[in-house]
């Protein structure tokens, strides 16, 4: 699968801009990059929706384990990939049909953070269980929802274009090809949110997510680590520094 959105749409981060401008490499621009897609899948469907956004999927070469899927309802586009253990229990709790799947109850648990706030995004993404990765566009706010469960089972990568677009895709060489060392692996159980204003954790969304510049014979220029720390560590650290200090 593959999701490309310009500036309009979602800031570049600016890790993987650095990390582009310290290993300057090749790129290629979103528009070459989504021909690419096409071409190299002769199966493959593209959407578009306005100049800003573009979304492709194929079932070529896709595992059994972790299908791919698209749907779009009420001006919300999704993207989805692999399987949710828990997706019969969900069907309950958001009043959905048995013949409900996977991107569809992600478009509606999408709409219920949106409609039915205060749910915060990482309480309704962290009832997902199961091996998954998605993007969300909602058309009539702009916003764009992308996240990967929580052991990065299913792959998903990032990376800016020649254009200054970013992209995700399921396939990091196809991404290699267009983003040079603007790319990492998208950080698995986090989530990024135009709404909220960048990338979380689901279990702890107020920690940090630094980005650690990688080696240069690696083919992904950073990666995204967040930094866990909980109140059991928080006081685990404590009774060690008071002991050092005692």
């Amino acid at each position: 699968m593959l999701g490309i959105f310009s500036s309009a749409i979602v800031s570049p981060p600016e890790e993987l801009v650095a990390a582009g401008c310290r290993t300057p490499s090749p790129k290629i621009s979103s528009t070459a990059l989504l021909n690419r897609f096409l071409q190299t899948n002769s199966s493959a469907v593209s959407i578009q929706s306005g100049d800003y956004v573009h979304l492709a999927y194929t079932h070529h070469n896709e595992s059994p384990l972790h299908p791919r899927s698209f749907a779009v309802k009420d001006e919300i586009f999704c993207l989805f990939e692999g399987a949710l253990d828990n997706l019969g229990s969900l069907r309950q709790q958001y009043g959905l049909a048995k013949s409900a799947n996977e991107v569809i109850l992600v478009i509606e648990a999408y709409k219920a953070l949106r409609d039915r706030a205060p749910y915060p995004p990482n309480h309704v993404v962290g009832h997902l269980s199961g091996s998954f990765a998605f993007i969300v566009f909602d058309k009539s706010t702009s916003n764009l929802f992308v996240a990967s469960d929580q052991f990065g089972k299913v792959p998903l990568y990032w990376g800016i274009t020649a254009d200054g677009y970013v992209a995700f895709a399921d396939n990091a060489d196809l991404l290699k090809g267009a983003c040079g060392k603007s790319l990492a692996s998208f950080p698995q159980g986090c989530f990024f949110s135009t709404a909220v204003g960048g990338l979380r954790n689901f279990e702890y969304p107020k920690n940090k997510i630094t980005a650690v510049p990688a080696k240069e014979e690696e083919v992904c220029g950073a990666t995204f680590k967040a930094q866990i720390f909980t109140p059991e560590l928080s006081s685990l650290m404590m009774d060690s520094i008071l002991q050092c200090k005692g």
